[in-house]
């Protein structure tokens, strides 16, 4: 418990900016998923509260995921009632625990990191041009969507182009003044002075926006309606609110469709996870790693606590991960305490939470964004080389043209190209110097040889002229896939045809010449000669 509040004075004023970016998402999620508002609120306070005391992550924040809105959506359109769909969202928590039991984490691993800092920049424009219309006061697409194609029948650009047509003012002031404050506490004077760190410039754009909105009531100049702010569901009384919470319906639980769409969000839910659970890591200053299968039973529990009392599904969530580190959040405590916000805002003062406008949290993402899209990764990656900076680019832009998951599959599905492409081109080492007439040709294979070198072997034994004397070397091999072995006897029984003379040196790391070496070092040891086997 000391180590949870070590770093408060870092966590809290994090948890508060992750708390006012996570509001209007959860929200926005569930109007898009066709859910009751509240179930967005529910999956925000679990996401924080009982992830965050599960999870290993550090810094990652978890809560509805906009992901997962399409498939929400058609299910809660496919069953009866919603309290069927909850019961998905169980079962998809128990999927999720079983997969962190058998260690499925590991996929988050084999993604190349030129695919991950891609994602982040690609999400970085994709908040930045999403965001562009609420700053100006047009809110016809739901706040979280990161897809090109928009539920509205608009997309990302043409979205840009349509909100001409209904600019308000009232917006544009508020976002103006919010960018202005924001970049001016950016600024190295300020970060001077003791009390920005303690008061976040986040924070004071929301307080900001909130009086330029109760002066617009008061003067009669301008107006902000209520699709300009946040729009969180009030209760009156104690009745009313547990009236705002459902459980699912179990009578369900053998029908065959309950169990495929709750095996569906539980893989989408889980990808998008060691997704993000990467990028955060990428992200995090003290570069810590998160245990992916103990994430996986985190996100499980969560899913599992979250259906039972009317929640969406929950992810872990890069915006509002992101915007945890970009405010200086520590530990998992600002994701705990951004959730006992989102609880006790709703129980005591929804309504002033509702004065807040939109515009103002489209400024903060703005910075976020910003952040996340920086030049100065793009130089970084840049730098590196065409084939990390090849699959970066490809990841951008298809996920500001696509959406995150199939953007990442295209991304990856370059990067495994230059990856097949380097196998091919570099199998062994083969020195063009030592080819001359009279002399064999040497190819000596590398350590590992796997089905991705197939190809190279195969063109370059294919090239050698007849006649010839060749020795593969695979004396330093410590493992061969057998289609490597079968092309190498292949080609072994058709020199024969080719007058080629061929000399094999075999794999010269075998499970027995590990043994008489370990069994060589011990004697060795035994007798004292510092470990050292004679004639070394």
């Amino acid at each position: 418990m000391k180590e949870f509040f070590s770093k408060i004075k870092y966590d809290l004023p994090a948890s508060i900016v992750v708390f006012l970016v996570a509001v209007p998402l959860c929200l926005g999620i569930a109007l898009a998923s066709g859910a009751p508002l509240f179930s967005g609120i529910i999956a925000g306070i679990i996401g924080g509260i009982v992830v965050s005391l599960m999870s290993g992550s550090p810094l990652g924040v978890s809560g509805p995921a906009a992901g997962l809105a399409v498939i929400v959506l058609a299910a809660i359109n496919e069953f009866p009632t919603y309290e069927i769909f909850l019961l998905t969202v169980v079962l998809a928590g128990v999927i999720q625990i079983v997969l962190g039991a058998i260690k499925a984490g590991v996929i988050g691993y084999y993604f190349p990191s030129s695919v991950i800092k891609g994602m982040l920049s690609g999400i970085g424009i994709i908040i930045i041009l999403k965001q562009i219309p609420h700053a100006v006061g047009y809110d016809k697409d739901y706040e979280g969507d990161l897809s090109y194609s928009q539920p509205d029948g608009q997309t990302t650009f043409s979205e840009i182009i349509n909100m001409m047509d209904y600019i308000n003012p009232a917006a544009i002031i508020v976002a103006v003044v919010s960018l202005a404050i924001l970049i001016l506490w950016e600024q190295k004077f300020m970060k001077k002075l003791s009390f920005t760190n303690i008061i976040q410039g986040p924070l004071v754009v929301v307080v900001v926006g909130v009086l330029l909105n109760m002066y617009y009531k008061s003067s009669g100049m301008f107006e902000l309606t209520i699709e300009q702010t946040v729009n969180i569901p009030i209760a009156t009384s104690f009745e009313e609110f547990k009236g705002l919470f459902t459980f699912p319906d179990f009578n369900a639980i053998g029908q065959k469709a309950i169990w495929v769409t709750g095996l569906t969000i539980a893989v989408v839910a889980s990808l998008e996870t060691l997704l993000c659970v990467e990028a955060t890591d990428k992200l995090d200053p003290q570069k810590r790693i998160t245990p992916t299968n103990r994430e996986l039973v985190a996100q499980g529990v969560g899913n599992i606590a979250s259906g039972m009392i009317g929640g969406l599904p929950i992810t872990q969530v890069i915006v509002r991960s992101s915007a945890n580190i970009q405010s200086g959040g520590r530990t998992k405590a600002s994701a705990f305490f951004h959730g006992v916000l989102i609880l006790g805002t709703v129980l005591l003062i929804p309504t002033i939470l509702n004065q807040i406008p939109l515009a103002s949290l489209a400024a903060i993402l703005f910075l976020v964004g910003y952040k996340l899209a920086s030049p100065k990764v793009v130089k970084a990656v840049f730098k590196q080389g065409k084939e990390q900076f090849i699959p970066f680019v490809v990841t951008v832009v298809g996920i500001v043209r696509t959406d995150l998951l199939i953007g990442i599959g295209l991304g990856l599905a370059v990067a495994i190209f230059f990856i097949l492409w380097k196998n091919y081109q570099t199998p062994y080492h083969f020195d063009e110097e030592d080819v001359a007439e009279g002399k064999p040709i040497q190819i000596k294979l590398a350590e590992d040889v796997s089905f991705l070198n197939k190809a190279g072997i195969l063109h370059t034994l294919t090239e050698i002229p007849n006649n010839a004397h060749v020795i593969i070397d695979a004396s330093r091999t410590k493992s061969m896939h057998v289609d490597v072995k079968e092309i190498i006897e292949d080609f072994k029984q058709n020199a024969e045809t080719r007058n080629i003379k061929v000399e094999i040196h075999e794999l010269g790391w075998t499970p027995n010449s590990v043994d008489n070496a370990v069994k060589k070092f011990g004697t060795a040891m035994a007798k004292g000669n510092g470990g050292m086997p004679s004639g070394s």
